[in-house]
C-alpha cells in the first residue's frame, strides 16, 4: 500500500511566487514517487489539478482575497484554522508523514504526534529577512522561537539552500537537515521562435538592451536599490530598457509615478505578474537579468530561472546571491545604487561577457538544478524519515 502524506502549506496555492511554486514541485515529485498526498492549504489561490494529490482548503469566513509575503495577523488567523482542519484530517486518515512548510512546520510536528506519523519541517526562508516594523519584528521573534521548536521535534528538516541548512545545523540538534535546492519555476523550455517573438514585443527599438528583473516588491528583494540605480544606468546608456516582472497593481502605479517625475518613465516597462510557464520566454529574450536582493540567506528562486535562461546576471554581493553564483556566472556589486548601476553598465558595454556568463549558467542548470534531481533528493529525505 502506498504511503500517505499530509502536506501543509500556509501560503496561497497556487500563486505566482516562490513558496507556492516550490510546493507544487514537491507535490508533483511525491506523486511521481508513489505517495498518496493530501494538501492542506489556504482558501486563497488558483486551483491546480495534480494527479495523485487531493486538496483541502480551510474556511474563509472574512472573504480574504490575498495575503502578503511575510508575517501578519491574517497568517496567524489562518494558521489556527489549518491546525484545526489538520486535526480533523489526521483523525480520519492514517498518515505516515506530515510535511509542513514554514510556520506550518510547527503544526506538522504537533499533528504528527496526534496521528503517530513522522514529521518533516521545510524551511524556505530566514525569518529576519522580512523585517519591516515594530509589530512585524515582534511576530518574527515569536516565529523564530517556534521554528527552533519545530526543528527539534521534526525527524528531518528540508532547507531550500545551503544557507538555510547551515542555519538549522547551527542549532546543534539531532535533527538531520537535507539540502533540497529549488529548481526553476517552470519546467517549460523556450523555443527559438518563442524567444524571438517575445523579444520583439519587449523592444521599442532594435538597438535596446533588455535588462530584466523578476520578483515581488518586498523590501528584501532590493527593489528600492534597483529603482535608485536606473537613472544612473540610463544617464550613460540610453539604450537600456528595464523590464520589471512582478508587483501588484498598486505597487506598479507607485513606481511608475516616481519614474515619471525623474524623467525615466520611457525607459521602464512593467509587465506585472505573468504565468510561470510564460516566464522562460521573457528571460531568454532578455540580455541582462537582475538580482538586487539586499538581505536573506536563502537562495533567490529567480537565480534558478536566470540560469536556465542562459543569460548574464548582475547581482548584489550578498550571501544569498553567492550561494549559487560566482565570478564565472555573474557580475557582482555592492548593494548600493551606483555600484549596482555600474555592474549593469559593464554588461551593457560587453556583449561577449554577457554571452560567456550566460553559457556557464545554462550548463550549471543542466548538470544540477533539474526536476529529476529534485525528485531524487526528496526521495532520499523521505526514505530516511520513514526508516528512522
Amino acid at each position: 500500500m502506498n504511503k500517505k502524506v499530509l502536506f501543509i502549506s500556509p501560503q496561497p496555492f497556487f500563486q505566482w511566487r516562490g513558496s507556492p511554486i516550490r510546493v507544487k514541485f514537491n507535490l508533483q515529485a511525491l506523486a511521481r514517487l508513489g505517495y498518496q498526498v493530501d494538501l492542506l492549504t489556504l482558501p486563497i489561490g488558483e486551483d491546480q489539478e495534480i494527479e495523485g494529490v487531493r486538496v483541502y482548503r480551510v474556511a474563509n469566513p472574512f472573504g480574504v482575497k490575498n495575503i502578503p509575503i511575510g508575517p501578519s495577523l491574517w497568517k496567524l488567523f489562518f494558521d489556527k484554522l489549518i491546525l484545526l482542519k489538520g486535526i480533523s484530517l489526521c483523525l480520519k486518515n492514517r498518515y505516515d508523514v506530515v510535511h509542513g512548510v514554514e510556520e506550518a512546520g510547527f503544526i506538522a510536528v504537533v499533528l504528527a504526534r496526534v496521528c503517530g506519523a513522522k514529521a518533516i519541517f521545510e524551511k524556505h526562508s530566514d525569518p529576519y529577512s522580512y523585517k519591516k516594523g515594530k509589530l512585524s519584528n515582534i511576530i518574527l521573534h515569536g516565529y523564530a522561537a517556534i521554528e527552533n521548536v519545530s526543528v527539534r521535534m521534526a525527524v528531518a528538516v528540508i532547507g531550500t539552500g545551503p544557507g538555510l541548512v547551515a542555519q538549522v545545523n547551527a542549532m546543534k540538534t539531532k535533527t538531520r537537515a537535507f539540502n533540497i535546492f529549488d529548481i526553476p519555476s517552470s519546467l517549460k523550455e523556450s523555443s527559438a521562435v518563442e524567444i524571438q517573438e517575445t523579444r520583439e514585443r519587449m523592444l521599442q527599438n532594435p538597438d535596446e538592451v533588455l535588462v530584466t528583473f523578476v520578483g515581488s516588491f518586498a523590501v528584501y528583494q532590493g527593489v528600492d536599490l534597483m529603482f535608485a540605480a536606473i537613472p544612473h544606468v540610463v544617464k550613460y546608456a540610453s539604450q537600456a530598457r528595464f523590464v520589471i516582472i512582478g508587483g501588484s497593481t498598486e505597487e506598479i502605479s507607485e513606481r511608475q509615478a516616481s519614474l515619471v517625475v525623474q524623467g525615466m518613465g520611457a525607459n521602464v516597462t512593467f509587465l506585472g505578474k505573468i504565468p510561470p510557464d510564460t516566464l522562460p520566454n521573457y528571460l531568454a529574450a532578455s540580455d541582462i537579468l537582475l538580482s538586487p536582493r539586499v538581505s536573506g540567506i536563502n537562495t533567490p528562486l529567480k537565480i534558478l530561472d536566470y540560469m536556465k535562461a542562459g543569460r548574464s546576471i548582475a547581482a548584489t554581493d550578498i550571501p544569498s546571491n553567492q550561494l549559487l553564483l560566482n565570478e564565472e556566472t555573474a557580475i557582482f556589486a555592492r548593494p548600493e545604487p551606483e555600484p549596482f548601476a555600474n555592474a549593469i553598465l559593464h554588461l551593457i558595454d560587453d556583449p561577449k561577457k554577457r554571452e560567456q556568463l550566460g553559457s556557464v549558467c545554462r550548463k550549471l542548470y543542466e548538470s544540477t538544478f533539474t526536476f529529476n534531481e529534485h525528485c531524487k533528493r526528496l526521495a532520499t529525505c523521505y526514505d530516511y524519515v520513514l526508516n528512522k
